[in-house]
């Protein structure tokens, strides 16, 4: 079942996130059979990363959340917010899929 993970940087931690960057670009990498998709949320100008979006294929919300927690950037306390939800397929890749 898919899960929707939304992760927002805790404010002046730019320096965190710069360092754990390769850390956490190969922990995405091991999982990349997980992902459905993955990216990071910028600033209106797209210059400044502010936190991150992952959609996990996942058996239950106790995965989802080992997943965030084991995130090199999650270690490093570069998140101050972390919403899981469950996620539910509508559309993709312009096709209606419900």
């Amino acid at each position: 079942m898919p899960y929707f993970i939304e992760v927002r940087d805790r404010p002046g931690c730019e320096q965190i996130r710069i360092d754990f960057q390769e850390q956490h670009l190969a922990y995405l990498d091991s999982n990349i059979n997980r992902l459905l998709a993955a990216g990071g949320l910028l600033d209106d100008e797209g210059a400044v990363a502010q936190g991150g979006l992952f959609i996990l294929d996942v058996d239950n919300r106790a995965d989802a959340q080992r997943f965030i927690a084991e995130d090199p950037f999650s270690r490093a306390g570069l998140f101050e917010i972390v919403q899981i939800r469950r996620w539910r397929k509508g559309y993709l890749a312009n096709q209606r899929l419900i």
